[in-house]
C-alpha cells in the first residue's frame, strides 16, 4: 500500500471512528449528533482533498456531503426508531454513523482521485 493510500485509510477510518463515538454518545437525542458528525465528515473530505493535492473549500466539501443526504436521512430514521433504546440504540447509531462516514469517505476519495 502506498503512502498516499495509507494516509487516505487513516483519514477515513479516523473520521468514521470519531463519528461513531459521537453517535453512540448522543443516540437518545434524535438528530443532535448531526451537529457533531457533519463537521467531522466535512473535515474528512477536505483532508482527503489535500492528500490528492486539492484545496477544497468548506462549501465544496459540504456540497460533496450533501450528495450523501439519503444516507444521512436513513441514519436519522434509524436513530428515531431505535436510538432511544439504551445500549441497543447506542450500538445501532454508532454502527450506522461509522458505515455512512466510511462510505462518504471512500466515495470522496474516488471522486477526488479521478479529477
Amino acid at each position: 500500500m502506498s503512502n498516499k493510500n495509507t494516509k487516505i485509510h487513516t483519514i477515513i477510518h479516523g473520521a468514521a471512528t470519531a463519528a461513531a463515538a459521537a453517535a453512540s454518545g448522543m443516540a437518545q437525542l434524535p438528530g443532535a449528533d448531526n451537529l457533531v458528525i457533519s463537521p467531522i465528515q466535512i473535515a474528512m473530505i477536505m483532508a482527503i482533498g489535500q492528500v490528492h493535492g486539492r484545496q477544497l473549500s468548506k462549501a465544496a466539501a459540504l456540497s460533496t456531503l450533501a450528495g450523501a443526504s439519503a444516507g444521512i436521512t436513513g441514519r436519522t430514521l434509524s436513530q428515531i426508531l431505535v436510538g432511544w433504546i439504551p445500549l441497543y440504540g447506542n450500538i445501532i447509531n454508532a454502527s450506522t454513523a461509522f458505515a455512512i462516514t466510511e462510505a462518504i469517505g471512500w466515495g470522496a476519495d474516488t471522486i477526488l482521485e479521478e479529477e
